[in-house]
């Protein structure tokens, strides 16, 4: 494993301890992630919208390397 993926591993990790620390001290929290979850086959457009949008934010105008 190289230092770049244990890098992620641990963002993704603390992010996801973040969001259950979350979802203990806040209530609402959670009920929006079961909100969320179970609307998400209605607005499923709305993440492939996200997506789109981070990928022109990170992608586009890098000069590509040959």
């Amino acid at each position: 494993m190289t230092s770049t993926t244990k890098k992620q591993l641990f963002a993704l990790f603390i992010a996801v301890i973040f969001f259950i620390a979350a979802c203990l001290l806040f209530p609402r929290v959670l009920a929006f992630a079961e909100l969320a979850a179970r609307e998400l086959r209605y607005f499923w457009w709305l993440i492939l919208i996200l997506a789109l949008g981070v990928w022109l934010a990170f992608f586009t105008g890098r000069s590509r390397r040959d």
